[in-house]
């Protein structure tokens, strides 16, 4: 398709998603009206990932990376906010298990799915290990301060945080993705550019300005959407988990692989593509923006409100955290992926997976 196209689909499913959620109002909260609603939350979703990867391919690597990882974080917050407040005390941990979600389902599922299709097709890639490295070392200091260290305070009991420590550690966060995003996009923007290449926007022509501002309105436009739809949805959502007998994190899990799934969709193609450095942009900066910013937003939320948020996790979810970390800093080390690698990220995300679900 032309880049001065846009796909039909990412113009009416928005449109079709405002006329239902004018129509919620009066319409009872029939199974089949639920259906339609999910189907248009996740098209929603995907036509604000659509538009935002035009945007993002108009400015260019990396900045278009970081686009991409701003829209999804949007869509993030959103949703946690919906649910945290419609839900109550039962959902004061929801932006923990969601944010942890994010990162088990990018740095295991979307990169083991990149590293598995890229070694099968090119039996190996090459990637800037200087730029996996950066966000690598920023990730662990991020997950570990914001979802570790709330286990081992005192003000409050573990896993909850004093209203000081909840902004502090929202502070923190920020002020670690702020300077990622500096060395990403300004300092050291060649650490995450192909080694053969000054910029991996070569593939394909740019759109023109007027395609990319039209996009860049229907952007704003589904992220309205996926925010009234997800309110809508809510109730439904977590009476679902509830009637399978799932534990209550398993709605952090559905969050995050709804929101994450358009851009590891696209981070996959682009292994395929043997462009495999774009899959580690998008996947890692996925997981430091999921966690970089959705933590400071969520904090000034609930600081604001005086009200209290469950951060720190688990110790099976702990181990998890350590374990991905560890692995990753080791898989990524050489600057070189295989299968081998990407099979070892897929079986830690199944654990991940099947543990939610069989605690």
């Amino acid at each position: 398709m032309s880049p001065n196209t846009i796909p039909r689909w990412t113009v009416v499913t928005p449109l079709v998603a405002g006329g239902a959620i004018l129509a919620a109002s009066s319409i009872a909260a029939s199974p089949l009206f639920l259906t339609l609603l999910a189907v248009l939350l996740a098209g929603t979703v995907f036509a604000a990932v659509h538009h935002a990867e035009v945007v993002a391919h108009k400015v260019g690597e990396p900045f278009g990376t970081l686009i991409l990882a701003l829209a999804v974080t949007v869509i993030e917050v959103a949703l946690i906010v919906s649910f945290m407040l419609a839900g109550g005390e039962s959902k004061l941990a929801l932006a923990r298990d969601t944010i942890f979600s994010a990162i088990m389902i990018t740095c295991n599922g979307i990169v083991g799915i990149c590293l598995l299709l890229g070694g099968l097709r090119h039996r190996e890639q090459n990637f800037q290990l200087s730029g996996a490295k950066v966000a690598l070392t920023v990730l662990a200091a991020i997950s570990v301060l914001a979802l570790v260290l709330p286990n081992y305070g005192t003000s409050e009991p573990g896993p909850l945080l004093s209203s000081s420590q909840l902004a502090f550690t929202g502070v923190v966060s920020l002020v670690l993705y702020g300077a990622f995003v500096f060395v990403q996009t300004i300092r050291h923007r060649d650490y995450f550019l192909a080694e053969d290449s000054h910029s991996e926007d070569e593939h394909a022509p740019p759109p023109s300005m007027k395609v990319t501002l039209i996009s860049l309105a229907l952007l704003l436009v589904c992220l309205v959407g996926v925010v009234s739809l997800a309110k809508l949805l809510s109730p439904s959502i977590e009476g679902f988990v509830e009637a399978a007998g799932a534990p209550a994190a398993v709605v952090g899990i559905i969050i995050a692989a709804l929101v994450l799934l358009p851009e590891g969709l696209a981070a996959a193609n682009a292994a395929r593509a043997d462009r495999v450095q774009t899959s580690l942009n998008l996947a890692l900066g996925s997981a430091l923006a999921s966690i970089g910013l959705t933590i400071p937003t969520v904090a000034l939320i609930f600081v604001t409100m005086g009200e209290p948020l469950i951060l720190g996790l688990e110790n099976k979810e702990t181990i998890f955290l350590v374990l991905t970390l560890l692995v990753s800093s080791m898989s990524l080390a050489v600057g070189r992926t295989t299968i081998l690698q990407g099979i070892v990220h897929l079986v830690i995300f199944a654990s991940f997976v099947f543990f939610a679900i069989s605690p």
